[in-house]
């Protein structure tokens, strides 16, 4: 099975501001949905309650939660305690791929227990105020495959590069 980080974030590695993202970028939730799509999506609690709720849960995917809190509940929603916990029931369901999709703790823990196979990141080119970060990469530990530049437009404040990256 592999294990997928999907995330966006700011050159000082920002991914949220008071629970919602800090920017935004269509083609960038685009980029997420088409890669998301028809696979298993792993989040954390905060950062479930964080998605608008008509978009709640994500569509035509399996959307995993993680949370210690023994009374959440989340309609259409599987709910574990633990990272390792839902990767053992995808493995169990012969999921082919899944997306870890954050929060930020959720991120720090995936990549200090090397559990992941690919990122996908959407490096946005500012620097911004916020209080949930990406961890810093290791980049000794990760090859570029791929890095496509986005210059801002109507649309999009920022520029932005989509760049994969794979564990060496």
């Amino acid at each position: 099975m592999k294990i997928n980080l999907i995330v966006a974030a700011s050159e000082n590695n920002v991914i949220g501001i008071k629970n919602d993202l800090p920017w935004s970028l269509p083609n960038d939730m685009n980029y997420f949905k088409k890669k998301t799509l028809g696979h298993t999506v792993i989040m954390g609690r905060k950062n479930y309650i964080s998605i608008p709720e008509k978009f709640r849960p994500l569509p035509n995917r399996e959307n995993i939660i993680l949370t210690s809190k023994q009374n959440f509940t989340a309609e259409k929603c599987r709910i574990f305690n633990s990272l390792e916990s839902s990767i053992t029931y995808c493995e169990k369901m012969k999921r082919k791929e899944i997306f870890i999709i954050g929060g930020g703790e959720i991120y720090k823990y995936a990549l200090k227990e090397k559990l992941i196979d690919t990122i996908f990141l959407t490096r946005v080119h500012t620097t911004i105020k916020g209080d949930t970060f990406f961890p810093k990469l290791n980049l000794d530990k990760w090859k570029v495959i791929s890095k496509e530049r986005n210059n801002k437009d109507s649309s999009h404040k920022y520029d932005y590069t989509f760049i994969v990256l794979k564990k060496c």
